[in-house]
Formats: C-alpha cells, structure tokens, sequence
C-alpha cells in the first residue's frame, strides 16, 4: 500500500476507533470531575504537552493571526463542542451522545457547500440515510427525557461541523502545532468556563477517573485530534467527517459492555442506518 494511503487508512481508523471509545471515557470521568473542568483539563495536558515538545524540538511559534485563528476554531471545535458533548453526558448516556453526534457529516457537508464545494449524488445519499437514522433517534426515551442534552448535542454538532470547514480557510499554524495551540487555548477557554460555572470537585476522583482523564489526553485529543486534522487536509468533508457514522456502534458496544448502559427499540433500529451512511459516504476520497 502506497504511503499516503496507508496514512489515510491509519487516520480513518484512529478517528472511527478511539473516537468511538471516548464517549464511554468521558461518561466515567464526569462521574468523578464536573463536565466542564474535565474538559479543560483534558485540553489544558494535551495541549500543553504536545506544544512545549514542539518547541523543544525546534518548531517556531505561531504567528498573532495564527494564535488568533487556533483559538476561534479551537473555541468552536473544543470549547463549545466537546464541551457540550463533555456536558450533555451528565444526563444522556455515552451511546446516544454518539447517535446525535451523526449529524455533523450532513452539516459539515452543508457547511462546504456554503463555500462551493458541491456534494456528490453518494454522499447525498449517504448524508439522507444518516440523517434518517438520527431522526429516528430522537424519538428514543433518552433524548425525551433530557432536552438539555439532546439541545447541547445538537449545539456541538453545528459548532464542529462548521469550524471545520471554515478552519481550512483560515490561516491556521503549520502541521502539529495547529492541533497544540487548539487544544491548549481551548483548555484555557473551559477553564474560565469552569471558574464561572463554579465547579468544585466534590471529593478526590476515583482510580477509573484518573484513567479516563489519561485516556482522552493521549489517545482522544493527542492521537486522534492530530489525525483528523490531517484528514481535513485531504479528503473530502464527508468522508472526513465520517467517524460520526463509525462512532455509535462502537460506543453503544462499550457502553452496555463497561458501563451498564441499556438502549431502547428506537435507538437500536436507528443504528444500523446511521452506520449504512459511511458506505456511501467513504467512497468519495477526493480533495475538495
């Protein structure tokens, strides 16, 4: 396999795996640590670190644009987005944070088609028979009984959806350093979220916690962030943005098997045609 493909295939799968695992990770972490400030923490480490081992190993620092526009995508991608996810996960359960997550592929593309970039007749298709799947969705028993969560799901989906077609019209800091200074200035922002929030940890977080937090860090946001940056950079919105497809099953899966979690007749019959979509969606690999 040619290296760019073989780079392609290990980001797709990065972004559908670990991805779909870090719902489960976040739903254990705010059983210990207030939303908002694992979050920020999560951000503030992983930022942190991956910035201060660019510098040591010689990569320039960004430019005042270049800090200004990573702290407005980071702000829509990270702050507002996962921070809504991060949110939500206090009320709805981690496999259906996923499920409602499968918007972002039709917005992503909408958002595209803003700036010229015409989806194809398959990733319509594709896009239509997502969208199905989360319609029926929100007619499950969990999204009823939390509208708070189902609104902050909906509100993280258009946030990430339009930042990352937006981001490649900016000028953003070259290679890793765009995915530290995002992170690291989007732990910021959830800081002082937090602060004004008023979060308090009510008492130490458990060893489980301890570990999700170390999860998201390194595999969630490190791992998986830098590698869907680079899909962004390459392929097609839609094919880009597919991991929401991939994600729900995974995260239903370790959900009812580490957490407990029990899903209703309307999610589960929603699943299949949310994961359907990505077969159409992923064989458009074109650059925009």
């Amino acid at each position: 396999m040619p290296a760019d493909r073989f780079k392609l295939a290990l980001s797709l799968l990065v972004t559908y795996l670990v991805w779909g695992s870090t719902y489960l990770a976040i739903r254990i972490g705010v059983e210990s640590f207030p939303p908002l400030m694992l979050a920020a923490l999560r951000f503030l480490l992983a930022g942190g670190s991956m910035y201060l081992w660019l510098r040591l190993r010689g990569v320039a620092s960004p430019s005042r644009i270049q800090w200004r526009n990573a702290a407005l995508i980071g702000g829509m991608m990270l702050t507002i987005a996962n921070g809504s996810v991060t949110y939500a996960e206090k009320t709805v359960s981690s496999g259906v944070a996923a499920l409602v997550v499968g918007l972002v592929p039709l917005l992503t593309v909408l958002a595209a088609w803003i700036w010229g970039a015409r989806p194809s007749r398959r990733e319509w298709l594709g896009i239509s028979i997502g969208l199905l799947g989360v319609v029926w969705l929100s007619t499950g028993q969990q999204l009823r009984a939390s509208p708070q969560g189902a609104v902050l799901l909906v509100l993280a989906s258009l946030s990430w959806a339009f930042a990352s077609v937006w981001m490649r019209r900016l000028e953003m800091p070259a290679g890793p350093m765009s995915v530290a200074t995002q992170m690291l200035l989007a732990g910021g922002q959830l800081t002082l979220l937090s602060l004004l929030h008023g979060e308090q940890l009510q008492q130490m977080p458990d060893s489980a916690a301890w570990a999700a937090l170390l999860y998201l860090v390194v595999f969630g946001s490190i791992l998986a962030y830098s590698a869907f940056f680079y899909l962004l950079n390459t392929v097609r919105p839609a094919l880009a943005s597919s991991y929401a497809y991939v994600n729900p099953p995974i995260a239903v899966l370790l959900g009812w098997a580490f957490a407990g979690e029990s899903l209703g007749i309307n999610e589960l019959l929603a699943m299949p045609l949310i994961c359907l979509a990505v077969l159409f969606v992923a064989n458009n690999r074109g650059k925009v």
